[in-house]
């Protein structure tokens, strides 16, 4: 059974974050720069404290116009203490949270440290391989 950990992005390269004091238009230049949908939002201690969607950059043009990208800090319009997974939990757990809680991306912890984020496509195409594999099995079992 495949864990969070194994289908996570991670890495120097690939794990993006910003600072609460960044403005949202700082934010929304690094999803586009970097095709993601969400970012982490990590103090300088390093110490994740929310994270910042597209949805919530929607939510404030919905209401301040795109001028408050400009005016507003991601703290203001972050979600704070988001829920986090850890490398352990399974896929079909992590999909389950995910959908309950209509997320899409979820901060990966481990050991109180921020090590990957993961999103739903990733949990998705994690569980379609494994179904994959499933039914790939059972085949040849059952023609074997």
């Amino acid at each position: 059974m495949k864990t969070i950990g194994d289908v996570m992005t991670h890495g120097v390269a690939k794990l993006q974050t910003i600072d609460p004091a960044s403005t949202v238009k700082q934010a929304v230049d690094l999803l586009n720069q970097h095709n993601i949908g969400a970012l982490p939002v990590c103090d300088a201690g390093g110490r994740l404290v929310g994270i910042i969607t597209e949805r919530d950059v929607l939510r404030l043009c919905g209401s301040d116009g795109i001028s408050g990208l400009d005016t507003h800090m991601v703290s203001e319009v972050m979600t704070p203490s988001p829920l986090v997974g850890v490398p352990d939990d399974s896929v079909a757990y992590v999909m389950r949270i995910m959908t309950e809680h209509r997320i899409r991306h979820l901060p990966v912890m481990d050991g109180g440290k921020l090590v990957g984020i993961t999103s739903i496509g990733d949990v998705v195409k994690a569980q379609l391989e494994e179904t994959n594999a499933e039914v790939s099995y059972l085949r040849e079992y059952v023609g074997g």
